[in-house]
């Protein structure tokens, strides 16, 4: 699940009964009544605000945390890596695992402020985080009295479920061809 927001590009795949199944530009799949969408998408919906996509997350510390959540009234982690990167007009795949997928493996040696930490099993990435450097993570949560976008010292619980060091470069965007 995730939010098509307003003005985005959506490609029809399939009316039924007053449902759309849609395609978001980043190739994300879902469901949306027929009605709510409307007009021609706009043109300027990947327009750069920013260069950083750090920087850009920063702007959404204090956000509470949303599950599928990507705007400032409520985001995810795998959201505020996507909007971080879309604010700078660079469209990234829309989830944790998607977007470890996409990135260019690191050693911690190699790892800079603005890169991503994945967490979660050996299946599959379930968390998301931006490096801030010196021990320090920008993300998402939801956890024992903290909800929403921090910056704070990696915890030691996430510490523990570390997957990958990756940074999304030009070759990790989805094609917006929509």
């Amino acid at each position: 699940m995730t939010q098509a927001l307003r003005g985005e590009p959506l490609l029809v795949v399939e009316d039924r009964d007053g449902w759309a199944r849609v395609e978001t530009a980043y190739a994300y799949p879902g469901w949306v009544r027929r009605e709510h969408i409307a007009g021609e998408p706009d043109p300027d919906w990947l327009r750069p605000v920013g260069a950083d996509p750090l920087e850009q997350a920063r702007t959404l510390l204090g956000t509470r945390y949303e599950w599928g959540g990507m705007t400032s009234a409520g985001i995810d982690c795998s959201g505020l890596v996507h909007m971080a990167f879309r604010a700078c007009g660079r469209l990234v795949p829309r989830d944790a695992d998607q977007q470890e997928e996409a990135g260019e493996r690191l050693s911690e040696s190699d790892l800079r402020a603005g890169d991503l930490i994945t967490y979660g099993p050996p299946e599959g990435a379930d968390h998301i985080a931006f490096w801030v450097g010196n021990g320090r993570i920008l993300h998402s949560t939801q956890r024992d009295g903290v909800d929403g976008v921090v910056e704070e010292a990696e915890p030691a619980e996430l510490r523990e479920r570390r997957r990958a060091l990756v940074r999304l470069g030009p070759d990790s965007e989805v094609s917006a061809g929509r």
